[in-house]
C-alpha cells in the first residue's frame, strides 16, 4: 500500500483543483490510498507553537506517516494560493522539525489561464526544495482548465493518459524514495 497525503489549495468546495484530485485518485494504481489534508488552519503564528493547534498537529501527522506528497494549487495573482502556503509554512515548523524533510512529493494544479499553473509551480518548487522535499520532477502538467475539463465540468477523455502517467509516476517515486 501507498499512502498519499494531499494538500489542495483551495478551500472551496466546488474546487476544480478538488476535482483534479478526485480523479488522479481514481487513476492511481491499485494499492494506493489518498488522505487528504484539511488545510483550514490558522493564520501561521510563531507565538502559537508553544500550543500547537491540533488542526496544525494533524497535518504534520499526515504528512510524517505518508509514503509521498501530492500538493495541487490553484494559481492565483501567478503563484500558488495563500492557503498552500500557510499550510507549508505550519507543516514545515517548528524550527527543526520540518514535516517534508526528505518526503517525495509531486506538484500539479489547474486553473483557467492558457499556462495553467506554471508560475504557481515554479513558485511551488523553489519552497518545496528549500525545505528538503524530493521533489518529481517529471512529468509536469500545467494544466488549463478548458483543456482538461468539459462543459460539464468532466475531464476530457483524450487528457486521462496524462493524468494517468503522472500519479503512476509520483506513486512509483513515494514508493522508491520512503522515508518512514
Amino acid at each position: 500500500m501507498t499512502k498519499i497525503a494531499v494538500l489542495i489549495g483551495s478551500l472551496r468546495e466546488a474546487s476544480v483543483n478538488k476535482k483534479l484530485a478526485k480523479t488522479l485518485e481514481s487513476l492511481a494504481p491499485n494499492g494506493t490510498v489518498f488522505s487528504y489534508a484539511d488545510l483550514n488552519l490558522p493564520l501561521y503564528n510563531q507565538e502559537l507553537e508553544a500550543d500547537f493547534p491540533s488542526s496544525v498537529q494533524n497535518l504534520k501527522d499526515l504528512i510524517e506517516t505518508a509514503d509521498g506528497v501530492l500538493i495541487i494549487s490553484p494559481e492565483y495573482n501567478r503563484s500558488f494560493s495563500g492557503v498552500l502556503k500557510n499550510a507549508i509554512d505550519w507543516a514545515s515548523r517548528p524550527w527543526g522539525n520540518n514535516s517534508f524533510k526528505g518526503k517525495p512529493a509531486g506538484i500539479i494544479g489547474v486553473s483557467p489561464g492558457q499556462t495553467g499553473t506554471a508560475q504557481a509551480q515554479a513558485h511551488l518548487r523553489n519552497v518545496m526544495q528549500s525545505l528538503d522535499t524530493n521533489l518529481l520532477t517529471h512529468p509536469e502538467l500545467y494544466i488549463s482548465t478548458g483543456r482538461v475539463f468539459d462543459d460539464n465540468g468532466q475531464v476530457i477523455e483524450s487528457y486521462i493518459p496524462h493524468l494517468r502517467a503522472y500519479i503512476d509516476a509520483l506513486v512509483s517515486h513515494s514508493t522508491k524514495n520512503k522515508t518512514i
